[in-house]
């Protein structure tokens, strides 16, 4: 009988990135220990004042490892809380050989956190040491120092070209069924070649003779067909728009994703489909996280607290005054929008002034979701009270933050792991329709 081959233990040291992506992380590493370099807690300091996200994450974190800390010294391995969780302790010694900061030519806090991995490296010859950062260049560093490095792996989707897209194309539909959808409103998911389908999935029903937009209704359980309507005077221009307004409006849909490249509409689509629902709700909220202009924070920026925010908000306000200007400066739509905004029944705001607030009786939209963390949505989505709706929009392409990208960010986490709900809806716009110019950059540059 061969020799069962023992499996090598690890030690994982997390970096800063780590820690403000997912303040629990240290938690995600199953029976495995964890190590935390002292520069680590050197520089969550400097982001633990705040009202951003990492500077949550930062304060979280820091009171966590207070609590399991206790009374005892972190210099060494404590047991996590758990029967399957593995040990940590606080790293020390930074000084090792070879020497980061010399070789790098700067000390950096960088340099000194891959220090403190190669020491442990070093004492640790019969374990694996593994780096674990969501900073790119820190782990090309920290592998050309042949020390193993890797991304921090919890919440990260594998393929999101084969994300799921909310809709299906069916051509082989014979005509008797559609025209069936057309007089009935509805048919069983049999009479179109199914056995299941996934809650509030649509389609585009095509047969020789012609064709309908439909959508499975996991209440009644049947393919119901869909009519296109105009809401603010907004028509939608093609078949996604039509399922992105649907479930909008559906009231049965409690949570929304929509994901497409710039120029798609899902921005305008959510907020008029928001306007057009005001009066089941308190409040409309349109909100998305701030994300720096090259890096830089706020504070650079001239003027009092709504001057600095005003850049970040401008997409969201461009897209309000577009469906305003729907309608003329004497009608009383325009007049009721800007006596919405005035009343604060219509807020934009950061995402950041969110965190803290009651989002029951509210139409949340959190825009530019491709910029938040799976823990960011997570917290967003488990603050919803009674009567409250969230709208998450944004590209998974078109990320600006530096510690994600499409397969890490919230928003591709959560299409991938909600997409068999019945309170949940996702459709992905595909069609630019903002103008031909701007088509032609997304096809060509």
């Amino acid at each position: 009988m061969p020799a069962i081959k023992e499996k090598v233990k690890k030690i994982f040291v997390l970096d800063t990135s780590v820690i403000i992506y997912n303040h629990n992380a240290i938690n995600t590493f199953e029976e495995n220990d964890v190590a935390i370099p002292i520069t680590v807690f050197e520089e969550l300091d400097n982001f633990k004042k705040g009202n951003d996200t990492k500077n949550f994450e930062a304060r979280e974190f820091i009171r966590f490892m207070d609590k399991v800390s206790g009374k005892t010294s972190m210099k060494n391995w404590k047991r996590l809380n758990g029967p399957s969780k593995g040990r940590f302790k606080v790293l020390m010694d930074e000084k090792s050989s070879p020497d980061a900061c010399e070789i790098f030519g700067s000390d950096k806090p960088d340099h000194r956190i891959l220090n403190a991995a190669l020491k442990l490296a070093e004492e640790n010859t019969d374990k694996k040491v593994i780096l674990v950062s969501k900073d790119v260049n820190l782990r090309l560093k920290a592998k050309s120092l042949s020390l193993q490095a890797e991304d921090y792996e919890t919440g990260k989707i594998k393929d999101v070209e084969s994300l799921y897209t909310g809709k299906t194309n069916m051509d082989d539909i014979s005509s008797e069924v559609i025209d069936k959808l057309y007089q009935q409103g509805f048919c069983s998911i049999e009479e179109i070649g199914l056995t299941k389908a996934v809650p509030n999935h649509y389609f585009v029903l095509k047969s020789p003779k012609n064709s309908t937009l439909a959508y499975y209704n996991p209440i009644t359980q049947r393919i119901e067909r869909i009519e296109k309507q105009a809401i603010s005077h907004i028509m939608p221009r093609n078949a996604e728009q039509v399922f992105a307004l649907h479930a909008l409006l559906n009231p049965e849909v409690k949570l929304v994703s929509i994901q497409g490249i710039a120029g798609t509409g899902k921005t305008l689509l959510a907020l008029a489909a928001a306007w057009e629902q005001r009066r089941n709700y308190k409040q409309v909220y349109l909100a998305r996280p701030i994300v720096p202009l090259s890096n830089k924070d706020i504070g650079f920026l001239p003027g009092d607290i709504k001057s600095k925010l005003n850049p970040y908000m401008e997409p969201l306000w461009d897209n309000l005054k577009f469906i305003q200007n729907q309608y003329g400066e004497e009608d009383k739509e325009y007049k009721r929008i800007t006596e919405a905004i005035e009343k604060e029944k219509l807020v934009i705001t950061p995402l950041a002034y969110i965190r803290g607030r009651s989002i029951s009786n509210v139409i949340f939209i959190v825009d530019e979701a491709q910029n938040l963390t799976p823990h960011e949505v997570k917290t967003i989505i488990t603050r919803a009270g009674e009567n409250t709706k969230i709208i998450f929009t944004g590209d998974i392409f078109q990320i600006d933050t530096p510690y994600l990208d499409a397969h890490s960010n919230g928003l591709s986490y959560l299409i991938d792991k909600i997409k068999h709900h019945s309170i949940y809806a996702h459709i992905r716009l595909e069609k630019g329709e903002r103008s031909e110019l701007a088509n032609l950059a997304n096809d060509l540059l």
